[in-house]
C-alpha cells in the first residue's frame, strides 16, 4: 500500500509515532561511505526510508536506495537494528525509527546527477570525516560501521 505513512500522519498529525525503516550501507573502495543530503533537513543520511504496508525490510531497502541513490544493489547482509532516538522533522512529525541497517553493494544503475524529491545530492565520505548528520541514529549507524565493518 503506496503511501501508507501519508495516511498515517494524516490521522494522526504530528503525534510522535514509532516507524520501520530499512536503510543500506554502500562503501567504495576506499572504504568510504555513501551519503545522500536530504531535502527535508539539509542533512547528510545513509540512503533508505520508511516500509510501505506489506512490505519487508529488504524489500524497502532495495527500493529506497534506487529512490536515494539510482543504485540497484544487492544486500550483502543484516548488520545491525538499531532503535534507539527519536527524529524531529522539519515539519513537526516526530518518530522514533526501527532500522534494520544492511551492508549492500551496487549492481547497476548509476548516482542520481540530479536532486528528485527526497535526495539533493549525494557523495562518499570517510567515516571519519562526516558531515553534519540528519539526527542521532544517523551518528550511531554510522559510529558503529566504523568500529564493527572491516573492508
Amino acid at each position: 500500500m503506496k503511501g501508507y505513512i501519508k495516511m498515517i500522519r494524516d490521522l494522526v498529525g504530528h503525534t510522535p509515532i514509532i516507524l520501520n525503516v530499512a536503510a543500506g550501507a554502500v562503501l567504495n573502495d576506499h572504504g568510504e561511505i555513501l551519503l545522500n543530503l536530504r531535502t527535508d533537513s539539509h542533512n547528510w543520511s545513509l540512503p533508505g526510508g520508511y516500509l510501505e504496508y506489506g512490505e519487508t525490510y529488504r524489500q524497502a531497502c532495495l527500493r529506497e536506495m534506487k529512490e536515494d541513490s539510482g543504485l540497484d544493489v544487492k544486500i550483502i547482509r543484516l548488520l545491525q537494528t538499531f532503535d534507539q532516538g527519536t527524529a524531529v522533522y522539519p515539519n513537526g512529525d516526530v518518530a522514533q525509527a526501527i532500522t534494520q541497517l544492511f551492508l549492500v553493494e551496487p549492481v547497476s544503475g548509476q548516482l542520481l546527477t540530479k536532486a528528485t524529491d527526497e535526495t539533493l545530492s549525494l557523495a562518499y565520505f570517510p567515516l571519519d570525516k562526516l558531515p553534519p548528520l540528519f539526527n542521532q541514529q544517523t551518528a550511531d549507524m554510522l559510529t558503529w560501521l566504523r568500529e564493527n565493518l572491516k573492508r
